[in-house]
């Protein structure tokens, strides 16, 4: 495999008193109140909580595809208005082109960047071998498996070397044993890339997994309960699910989702 070089410094991710209401048929539902984070540099940060808390509503609003009604979020020290080349984002249904092959895919975002062609075929090739995709080249989408498409799309989110990556329940649609190895892979190059990662799941067993720290947001409207730093040594294998540690994380985060 390659050593990742992400070419620029991961960010840290700032929330302040965020908050988002949406009106529908006259009628106001706040989705997320007065929620403040902060992310460190390179950190692999998770959320959990009960489905319409709000989990994807704020990664909506870090990648500037939604504006929040009230508070601002930041990446370093710049509010987000939009989205930017500076964030990844990470769907749980892959979004490749079906007309373009393995290579073409992960080349995309590097099209748009102008990026020339010498060193888009470089970087592109480097995301390629580091996902573990390397044969797969000029396979396309429909010739993948659903594991491998989701590789696909984390090495074009890698490619544009993106200072923050999010991830919403990038493995939610996977079967057990290719969730299981997605989740060494993804370990494996969050390790190696340094970049800030913010990842939702429903699962609790993935979000110790995962994480250095994990946010476990209430029902609507989400709000943080409590933010765990999770104290478990890296790398993690499968087997520290076993663990007493382990288990009393995965009791604790059951009891603040309820």
């Amino acid at each position: 495999m390659t050593e990742l070089k992400t070419g620029v410094r991961p960010a840290t991710v700032s929330v302040e008193h965020l908050e988002m209401v949406f009106t529908a048929r006259g009628r106001r539902q706040k989705a997320l109140e007065d929620i403040n984070l902060t992310i460190a540099p390179g950190e692999f940060f998770v959320i959990v909580g009960p489905s319409g808390c709000g989990k994807t509503t704020l990664l909506r609003i870090l990648q500037g595809l939604a504006h929040p009604t009230g508070g601002r979020a930041l990446i370093g020290d710049r509010e987000v208005t939009g989205p930017g080349i500076d964030r990844g984002f990470v769907f749980q249904q892959d979004a490749l082109y079906p007309w373009r092959n393995v290579t073409r895919n992960v080349a995309f975002g590097l099209e748009l960047q102008g990026i020339t062609k010498a060193d888009a075929a470089k970087r592109t090739q480097e995301m390629i071998e580091l996902v573990g995709l390397t044969g797969f080249e000029t396979y396309y989408p429909h010739e993948l498996s659903g594991g491998m498409r989701q590789r696909v799309n984390l090495a074009r989110a890698l490619a544009i070397a993106p200072a923050i990556l999010l991830m919403d329940e990038p493995f939610a649609a996977l079967d057990a044993l290719t969730r299981e190895s997605m989740q060494r892979e993804l370990l494996r190059i969050a390790a190696a890339a340094g970049t800030t990662i913010v990842f939702i799941t429903h699962q609790i067993d993935e979000a110790i997994l995962l994480g250095d720290r994990v946010a476990v947001f209430s029902p609507r409207p989400g709000r943080v309960r409590e933010i765990i730093s999770i104290d478990l040594p890296r790398p993690r294998p499968e087997s520290v699910k076993q663990s007493p540690e382990f288990q009393a994380y995965v009791g604790h985060i059951s009891a603040l989702i309820g």
